[in-house]
């Protein structure tokens, strides 16, 4: 399956192609892919992300999904690379893994049938929907900070085209111990029904990104963690958790909280009735 990338090669972003242990560039320049400073591999004008779809995270939550999908937006500044440093802010404590299956639209859609969303997706890579979830009480509605706040929004390494989506492994490592393992098959709406579903009322342009859902077990990292989501024919998302240097103003506007709410999400359901405590680090 072809894989493209996106890399910072002698100043320039350049679109390169995998070949073996190194990375191709159009004029023929190469390097070596451990060598390389990745970018988002695709540029999107909008990233929309459904809310619950993996029906083992549905049953960790013990709740019901809706009849049709839910959805938040990622603003486009969220965006982070494969390798890149995810930024927890200083003063927040609850940031959370999800790794998920991203779709990349390479053609113009709009008002189109889930038989046809196929024929306007150009491939797919990897993501790792982070959630902040210490603005969850201000936030909840429209997830705004919690899921957009700058650097939680990895993509990478590559873009694969020609996947098939069907009966495929995704994992979550954390120090390189499994946190999180699913499959696209437990998913309740798969990857033509959200793009036709998101396209009926907003275009999609080449480029735009769907993130299709998390399986269960998304737990908060600290910094130093590194975070990795392998799926299987998409290769390995890698990144690292660092501290922000400054702290959370608090001259304005919603402070970070650690309601039941909060706990509840970040930990994974009712902790506090289901004998869970919060970490303190």
């Amino acid at each position: 399956m072809p894989e493209y990338r996106r890399i910072l090669l002698d100043g320039a972003a350049v679109q390169v192609t995998v070949d073996g242990d190194e990375l191709v560039a159009g004029d023929g320049r190469r390097v070596k892919t451990e060598e390389a400073q990745h970018l988002p591999p695709v540029v999107p004008s909008k990233v929309i992300a459904v809310h619950l779809n993996h029906r083992s995270r549905v049953e960790e939550f013990q709740i019901a999904l809706p009849e049709t999908p839910t959805y938040f937006h990622k603003p486009t500044s969220a965006l982070n690379s494969h390798k890149g440093a995810v930024v927890r802010p200083e003063g927040c404590k609850w940031l959370n893994y999800e790794g998920e299956v991203a779709i990349v639209i390479g053609k113009t859609a709009r008002n189109l049938s889930a038989a046809d969303a196929g024929d306007h997706i150009a491939g797919y890579t990897v993501a790792n929907d982070y959630g902040l979830h210490d603005f969850r009480d201000t936030d909840a509605g429209s997830m705004l900070r919690v899921k957009g706040s700058d650097t939680l929004c990895p993509l990478g390494p590559g873009l694969v085209t020609d996947w098939d989506f069907h009966g495929k492994r995704l994992r979550t490592y954390v120090n390189g111990e499994v946190v999180q393992d699913g499959s696209t098959d437990e998913m309740k709406w798969d990857m033509h029904y959200l793009v036709a579903d998101i396209a009926r009322t907003i275009t999609l342009h080449p480029g735009d990104v769907l993130l299709s859902g998390t399986p269960a077990n998304s737990r908060p990292v600290q910094p130093g963690d590194v975070v990795e989501v392998e799926v299987e024919g998409l290769g390995r998302l890698t990144n690292h958790i660092v501290t922000g240097p400054t702290p959370i103003r608090a001259d304005v506007g919603a402070q970070p909280t650690e309601s039941e709410e909060v706990l509840s999400t970040a930990l994974g359901g009712d902790w506090e009735f289901r004998g869970i405590r919060p970490p303190r680090r």
